[in-house]
């Protein structure tokens, strides 16, 4: 199965959990800013998520969802 993978980068505080928890590697820090001035979180393998949802219970700021394609 597929799935999008959806980070609202305004509200990601870049504290890295995501990427941590994730077993597919679906996220890298971007080398941009959001406007609180963070590097935020983008999907570079996105291909590869399994759909476990471990980075949306994980993310402390709501910034992540995942849906089937």
């Amino acid at each position: 199965m597929k799935y999008i993978v959806k980070i609202d980068k305004e509200r990601c505080k870049s504290c890295q959990l995501c990427i941590e928890v994730c077993p597919s590697g679906v996220f890298k820090i971007s080398n941009k800013f959001n406007k609180m001035g963070y590097h935020y979180v983008e999907t570079f393998n996105e291909k590869s998520c399994i759909g476990c949802k471990k980075c949306i219970i994980i993310c402390p700021d709501v910034a992540i969802e995942i849906y089937k394609k």
